[in-house]
């Protein structure tokens, strides 16, 4: 016997088995509707679970855990959020204006450097501000290099590393 009679042979019985199947489901189908569509509703919902369990490889979100700041120490600016290069860290006159913070500020458009900070700047903690029920919520820095040195302004503390 040669592999092309066994192939053949071999599709034959594939195709008797699948139509056998079919009779069988389409047979339930006309005999007992309520089983019928209870297995489809069954292998539907079991496709939808295993569609919309989590990826394993995506990288697990880290929670920010505060740190104890102290006044005087000098720190650097590090956003935990940002996952680009270059990401900076904004710098505001008062501590509740982080909040209402938009782009389209006049003194952005001026390009004053000393409103974004890049990371890594050096700071020292000058003062802190609770806010939103949360204890120290911001920080007010002096800026201690670059051409910002010696400008003070108010930041998230969870961007004080």
């Amino acid at each position: 016997m040669s592999n092309e009679e066994n192939s053949n042979k071999t599709i034959e019985t594939a195709k008797g088995v699948v139509g056998n199947l079919l009779s069988s489901v389409m047979d339930l189908k006309e005999k007992n509707p309520k089983v019928f569509f209870g297995a489809v509703g069954g292998v539907i919902l079991l496709l939808i679970i295993i569609m919309m369990s989590g990826d394993d490889s995506k990288p697990a979100v880290t929670k920010y855990s505060s740190k104890n700041l102290v006044a005087g120490q000098r720190y650097v600016l590090k956003n935990p959020n940002a996952l680009e290069e270059g990401a900076t860290i904004r710098m505001v006159a008062m501590p509740g204006a982080i909040a209402a913070y938009d782009d389209a500020e006049e003194d952005d458009k001026s390009g004053s450097p000393c409103k974004n900070l890049p990371e890594g700047t050096a700071v020292t903690i000058v003062d802190f501000q609770d806010a939103y029920g949360k204890k120290d919520a911001f920080v007010k820095v002096k800026v201690e290099e670059g051409q910002c040195q010696g400008n003070e302004g108010w930041v998230l503390s969870i961007d004080i590393q």
